[in-house]
């Protein structure tokens, strides 16, 4: 007969609040750590490093051996959807991604039946490190928001403000539709694949949510999200998501009751106050310290780690950052982190 294992992390996800909030940390597998930077020499380029399973499965397992923390999510990255879709994406030391950028002409030419094939080695680093965690710990998966992936496709790397992928939606439409399109069905297939393989919940990572205004941010964040939520719970019923519209501000709660997601992550530059009046508590929430304050640790720290956790005491809450983790961060800051969260 066998045996439920509690999972704190995904109780929460599913509204139950807990005694203690469970804790991850976005990018906990990364620069910040020397194991990680090890490990990086052995892939030719970024990419390579998320398409090799057992790479990538080692980098995801080396913050779960360092920290006690309550999740592990896939190591891998939000452009492996274009990259999947045949638009070449590379990574250049200094940079950050570079994409050959789509126009309204050849995003016809994005090749959406291939999307699955090229993304089987990230569904075996899934079903790789569904074996190889604890039990009581849960497996996040993941895939960036249509629009936060729409911005790097039309603009060719990150901006600041996402100029010519806003620019591209007014002045072209129909063209830029047929882009969400294709990645909402791309994102569900992606999405429920990594289900199928192992992950308890996913994440849509929303990075770009800010600079946009009413309108747009219904058109371009909410309803791609929704459409995410509601045909991947077609597929995976009753499918756990965690929403992280990361700059939404007074967004948060029509994109929180618009989606349908489980959680919804909250950003470093989101008052606490506001999400208590502005949220329903039943609402389950994820964050938010800024990562800089974890860089500088101490009484800086330590005094909004305790504030964070007082103003969500009465909801579901999962502690995380506000953003991913940098690669300055001392490693004692994130176990005394930890220990703080724990109460220990």
């Amino acid at each position: 007969m066998s045996t439920v294992v509690h999972k704190p992390m995904l109780a929460t996800v599913l509204g139950q609040r807990q005694e203690r909030p469970p804790v991850w940390i976005m990018r906990q597998a990364g620069r910040y750590l020397p194991e990680y930077r090890e490990t990086r020499k052995q892939a030719k380029n970024f990419l390579e490093l998320c398409y090799t399973p057992e790479l990538a499965v080692e980098v995801t397992l080396q913050p779960l051996r360092r920290f006690d923390l309550d999740a592990s999510i896939l190591f891998s990255d939000i452009l492996v959807i274009p990259d999947a879709l045949g638009q070449p994406v590379r990574f250049e030391t200094g940079e950050g991604p570079i994409l050959d950028p789509v126009d309204e002409t050849s995003i016809d030419g994005l090749e959406k039946g291939r999307a699955l094939d090229h993304l089987a080695p990230v569904l075996e680093t899934v079903r790789r490190l569904r074996a190889a965690i604890k039990p009581e710990q849960t497996l996040i998966g993941f895939c960036g928001a249509p629009w936060t992936v729409a911005t790097y496709m039309l603009g060719g790397r990150g901006s600041p403000d996402q100029w010519v992928a806003r620019k591209f939606a007014l002045q072209h439409p129909q063209a830029f539709a047929k882009l969400m399109d294709i990645l909402v069905e791309t994102s569900v297939d992606y999405l429920a694949a990594q289900f199928e393989a192992g992950a308890d919940v996913v994440q849509l990572f929303e990075s770009w949510a800010l600079n946009l205004d009413d309108a747009a941010f219904a058109l371009q964040v909410m309803e791609p999200n929704r459409r995410i939520v509601e045909g991947l719970r077609e597929r995976i019923p009753n499918a756990p998501v965690i929403g992280f519209p990361r700059g939404a501000a007074g967004n948060l709660a029509r994109y929180a009751a618009y989606t349908g997601v489980n959680v919804l992550g909250i950003d470093y530059a989101t008052p606490l106050d506001f999400v208590r009046s502005a949220l329903p508590n039943t609402l389950p929430v994820q964050g938010n310290l800024d990562p800089l304050r974890l860089v500088v640790g101490g009484e800086a720290m330590t005094s909004q780690v305790d504030r964070i956790l007082g103003a969500f005491s009465d909801r579901p809450h999962i502690f995380n950052l506000g953003h991913g983790i940098v690669p300055e961060t001392p490693i004692a800051h994130v176990e005394q982190l930890i220990a703080r969260v724990k109460g220990r």
